[in-house]
């Protein structure tokens, strides 16, 4: 089978860099480039933890700054008491010896597309700052682009709403014009949204399994991941925390965890709903509005949970 071809677009961030090491020890998996944004932390500093992450994981792919703000207004402050003041739950980093791309992010993904027509899936966990301004930039690479593939949002599915706001989930909220420009463009996106990532936990037993299997991966993700689970144990008495960016990477490779929906997507940009994202299902009528001329695109609402923590063990396992 030939491999996933995937451009991970990203603000690492604990679960981020979980879902990089997933995507770095996936045998069928071909990551071509790494692009930043702010977001889990400042730009500055989600590029020094890719470039760590590059280090550590050791794969050849380029790693490009992105975007430090969104499109309208400053970003805003990182959530230091979910990622820690690092980023990556304050474990100690080494020095950093890889070097980032000298290209912008947005650059680098719109040469890597151009290079690879239809067999590019994009993996975007972060704002979608910088593919807004890829396909700005180039309106070309649109239709080059096999599928986005989006950690984000909340629709209302299985009582999972916001995260930030009642309504609004991070990656969405943190750049909403942006997010709303780019489910609006003629890609395929599916979106791996609250409805399901709230919905797979990695319990404090399913961690000390992998700690005890994976190796010196294993032991990484109970390391960066301590500060983070405190974090969930604290705000929403989990026994271990939700698996955000990993579900995005198991709905890429393995769609058939999912049940979904199918519908125009919008995002409200100003108000009090700022960030809320909206489908309006295929097939159902409404007056002219905001949804009309939009592309179809995907929403996971369900997960078969036991299958992606299944995928995600047996991939770091077979790699120990």
């Amino acid at each position: 089978m030939q491999k996933l071809k995937v451009i991970y677009d990203t603000d690492p961030g604990v679960d981020d860099a979980m879902a990089l090491l997933l995507l770095a020890r996936h045998p069928d998996v071909d990551l071509i480039g790494v692009t930043t944004m702010f977001g889990n932390a400042d730009i500055a500093t989600t590029t020094r933890n890719a470039l760590f992450l590059k280090q550590r994981f050791g794969f050849a792919a380029p790693v490009a700054q992105g975007a430090g703000a969104p499109l309208v207004g400053e970003p805003d402050a990182p959530p230091t008491f979910v990622h820690g003041m690092n980023g990556l739950g304050d474990i100690m980093l080494p020095a950093i010896t890889e070097a980032a791309d000298p290209r912008h992010a947005h650059q680098l993904i719109i040469e890597l597309v151009r290079a690879n027509p239809g067999v590019v899936t994009i993996i975007a966990v972060g704002r979608m700052t910088n593919l807004e301004r890829a396909m700005r930039e180039a309106p070309d690479i649109v239709p080059l682009v096999k599928q986005i593939v989006v950690m984000g949002g909340a629709f209302g599915r299985n009582g999972h709403t916001g995260n930030v706001t009642p309504v609004a989930e991070a990656n969405i909220w943190g750049d909403p014009d942006a997010a709303d420009l780019v489910f609006g463009a003629a890609w395929p996106v599916a979106i791996a949204p609250l409805d399901v990532t709230q919905a797979t936990i990695m319990t404090e037993a399913y961690l000390q399994q992998l700690g005890d299997t994976a190796g010196s991966d294993g032991a990484f993700v109970r390391a960066i991941s301590a500060f983070y689970q405190n974090f969930h144990r604290e705000s929403a008495g989990l026994d271990g925390f939700y698996v955000h960016d990993s579900s995005a990477v198991a709905l890429a490779l393995h769609p058939e965890f999912y049940t979904t929906e199918t519908g125009a997507v919008r995002v409200v940009t100003e108000g009090i709903a700022i960030g809320q994202t909206i489908i309006k299902p295929d097939g159902k009528n409404f007056p002219p509005g905001p949804w009309d001329g939009r592309p179809s695109q995907t929403i996971a609402t369900g997960v078969d949970a036991e299958a992606v923590l299944a995928f995600y063990r047996d991939t770091l396992v077979g790699s120990a």
